[in-house]
């Protein structure tokens, strides 16, 4: 491909609106422009990167033994009703009405369709089978951020597995976990797999695949010894003692003190003068019919993905400011356990060691001290609640843990009997009985891979691609376009290498050498040609390895076998 005739236009600057590294660097680059809120043109030289990405995932999951398939975007919410997800999304699913003014959605997965599909399966004998897509998905995201790791419009590769029985979907859970592995060794990108929380997803277990990143969207947890890793609302927080509960103290009479005006831990902390560890923190939530109060120590947050899961209450959200004053008799910020009717009271296990703890009284600008768990409140559930912290040990080992920031670019599910029993999607097992098949549930963000790779490998030039997702494996520079001599031998280079089978970009544009040798290592193509004063005196041509700016001098002769070489080593590192 001639540059001169190539729709791939470069930024000297970053756009206005880009936060994120990828974002600024897909865009300076020539990979994207910006169309609206969330929506995003792949220019040619993103979209040849974008068919790298599918190509890859494409052929390892044809090797995993899965079958390609095409469902509709458009859905009919009824099938999202069925399965209580269509309140779940609320505005994240995008809505219309046809002519016939039936409602429509535009699919954010297909979890509810694939089931409709895979139902026609009846016996034990057809399983077990694995599908999958590669398709543009939709979701009403209420602050599309971050480029195309963010946005309203995406490329996804969802699979969906069915097998007779729970150790089936093992099987070939495993399976797909092993080609997720491939695809992102493939791509050059680093992930991480993480224990996770299914979510609006449902289902048994899930783990998700972390590309960490100092511009990623989430936060893992790690251990610094162990293979242990957790994004943050699934990391296990371990019920131990704690050295910062005055265990040793003997419980004090209740008391109800003035506050005025304090309602946030740290004014009740420094107000009483007691250490958070002392303050037991009371949150409301409800689902629109039930009502919780969760407890936790002041020095921690409630996580809300843990809560759900100990109340059995998947749609809970946090409490309005009106209901929570209808329930405690108090406004925002004096909740507290002693006394509370009206609510299921859940505690976390960090709460049950505190001694003569410190607690909202139910009353405006007053709280209670000498708070004590079993004599005072009494909780129906106790469990893990809260998110994890940097003092916290590693579940696994006891080791201490790190937090790194990472982008999620591959999400895997045990998604069980959750849509086949509302489907009816059931098989004659072995023994003739009827059962709903077991499922399972694999995506893979595609136009995440393209940003995690980007977020993994840039220097302050530009982007440095992976071999496997390049979208061309070599430029050819030409520092004088006008000069006969060196566009032969540029032309004789590139002729070349594309009868190698080389994927090549010959830049033949009349620009300064300066601003050529710029865009090259700003487009971030694996190796770099130049054709210019070294040819001139010495008749060879410069051959640098963008990712390390490594150097050589060679005649054409060598080139092709020089230029496979170092594909080569780049691909065998990813």
């Amino acid at each position: 491909m001639r540059w001169s005739r190539y729709f791939l236009p470069t930024l000297r600057e970053d756009p206005k609106d880009a936060e994120a590294i990828s974002h600024k660097l897909m865009a300076r680059a020539g990979l994207i422009r910006r169309l609206g809120s969330g929506a995003y043109s792949y220019l040619p030289f993103g979209w040849r990167a974008l068919q790298k990405a599918i190509r890859i995932v494409r052929e390892e999951m044809d090797r995993a033994g899965a079958q390609e398939l095409l469902m509709p975007a458009m859905q009919p919410v009824e099938l999202w009703k069925q399965t209580g997800r269509y309140g779940v999304l609320g505005d994240v699913l995008i809505r219309f009405k046809d002519r016939t003014g039936k409602e429509v959605a535009l699919g954010p997965t297909h979890e509810e369709v694939v089931t409709t599909l895979l139902a026609e399966i009846k016996s034990h004998k057809q399983l077990p089978v694995t599908v999958y897509q590669i398709q543009t998905k939709f979701r009403d995201e209420p602050r599309p951020r971050f480029g195309v790791l963010r946005s309203k419009e995406f490329l996804m590769k969802d699979a969906y597995s069915v097998d007779v029985d729970l150790a089936g979907l093992n099987r070939s859970y495993q399976v797909m976990y092993e080609a997720y592995e491939r695809m992102f060794r493939r791509c050059g990108i680093t992930a991480l797999p993480c224990e996770a929380d299914p979510g609006m997803m449902g289902g048994l277990a899930s783990r998700e695949f972390m590309a960490p990143s100092e511009n990623g969207e989430d936060l893992v947890v790690r251990c610094t010894s162990c293979h242990y890793a957790a994004n943050l609302e699934a990391a296990t927080c371990q019920q131990t003692a704690d050295s910062t509960q005055q265990t040793v103290e003997k419980p004090k009479p209740l008391e109800v003190v003035p506050t005025p005006g304090k309602h946030t831990v740290e004014e009740v902390s420094a107000f009483l003068k007691v250490p958070a560890t002392k303050i037991i923190k009371t949150r409301l939530y409800d689902d629109g019919k039930e009502h919780v109060a969760v407890l936790v120590r002041g020095d921690h947050d409630v996580n809300e993905a843990k809560l759900a899961r100990l109340a059995n209450m998947p749609h809970l959200r946090l409490s309005s400011p009106q209901t929570i004053e209808r329930l405690t008799k108090a406004p925002v910020g004096f909740a507290g356990p002693v006394k509370l009717g009206g609510v299921r009271l859940l505690a976390d296990h960090a709460v049950m060691g505190i001694v003569n703890g410190v607690a909202g009284a139910n009353q405006r600008d007053a709280h209670v001290i000498n708070v004590n768990p079993g004599r005072d409140f009494q909780p129906e559930q106790v469990g893990d609640t809260r998110v994890v912290t940097a003092q916290d040990a590693c579940p696994a080992c006891g080791s201490p843990l790190a937090f790194v920031r990472a982008i999620e670019v591959g999400h895997v599910f045990k998604l069980g009997t959750k849509y086949t029993q509302v489907f009816g999607a059931a098989v004659q097992d072995p023994s003739g009985a009827n059962a709903p098949m077991m499922m399972g549930c694999y995506g893979i963000g595609i136009n995440r891979l393209l940003a995690a790779a980007i977020e993994q490998s840039h220097d302050a030039n530009g982007i440095i691609w992976p071999v496997g997702l390049a979208p061309f494996q070599v430029v050819i520079s030409v520092m004088e376009a006008g000069n006969a001599d060196q566009a032969g031998a540029a032309q004789e280079a590139y002729q070349l290498l594309t009868a190698q089978g080389v994927e090549v970009l010959l830049d033949d544009r009349e620009q300064s050498p300066g601003a050529k040798l710029k865009d090259a290592d700003l487009i971030g193509i694996p190796v770099q040609v130049v054709v210019g004063k070294v040819w001139q005196s010495d008749r060879q041509l410069e051959v640098a390895w963008r990712a390390t700016k490594e150097k050589s001098r060679l005649a054409t002769a060598q080139l092709g076998e020089t230029v496979h070489k170092l594909l080569d080593r780049g691909s065998s590192a990813a």
